[in-house]
């Protein structure tokens, strides 16, 4: 599926630099592709859509991991085929920021709703919310870079 029928918007992240009151940050993908592509990729084996438990969210920077203005790829992944339900392309600086709100957000608010959400919509309908507490990223060589990423206390990679 190509990146480019994906647009990402975040919210709920400012909070955390101008000290206000936590919010849940959430990011918002929206499909624009071929009718029931992004369907098809996120419906487990009776066809129904796959719950918050079986995907992963993660995050695989392009260029050096200090760079943080390079870009990288934002991933859903179904959990238990490993296979890919979407990438987009990202700036890895607004990526990072989000972990932080969100990381930020766990610390202050954390109440088992989880650390943040993922909106996915299609034409601007929706078609999955998930809540999440694990984001992982990884270097351009598939390292995972632990102190960037979301992994909530007692999980063991």
């Amino acid at each position: 599926m190509r990146r480019d029928y994906f647009e990402l918007a975040v919210e709920h992240v400012d909070w955390v630099e101008a000290s206000g009151d936590p919010e849940q940050p959430t990011v918002h993908i929206d499909f624009h592709g071929p009718e029931g592509m992004l369907h098809d990729r996120l419906a487990g084996p009776a066809d129904d859509l796959l719950d918050a438990d079986e995907t992963d969210v993660s995050f695989r920077l392009r260029g050096d991991d200090d760079e943080e203005s390079d870009g990288g790829v934002v991933a859903v992944t179904n959990r238990v085929t490993g296979e890919f339900v979407l990438e987009l392309n990202e700036a890895a600086d607004d990526v990072l920021r989000f972990i932080r709100a969100a990381r930020e957000y766990g610390r202050r608010a954390d109440d088992g709703d989880g650390r943040f959400r993922v909106h996915v919509t299609v034409e601007g309908e929706s078609l999955v919310d998930y809540e999440k507490r694990t984001l992982l990223v990884y270097d351009a060589d598939g390292n995972l870079l632990r102190s960037e990423s979301l992994i909530p206390s007692g999980v063991e990679l």
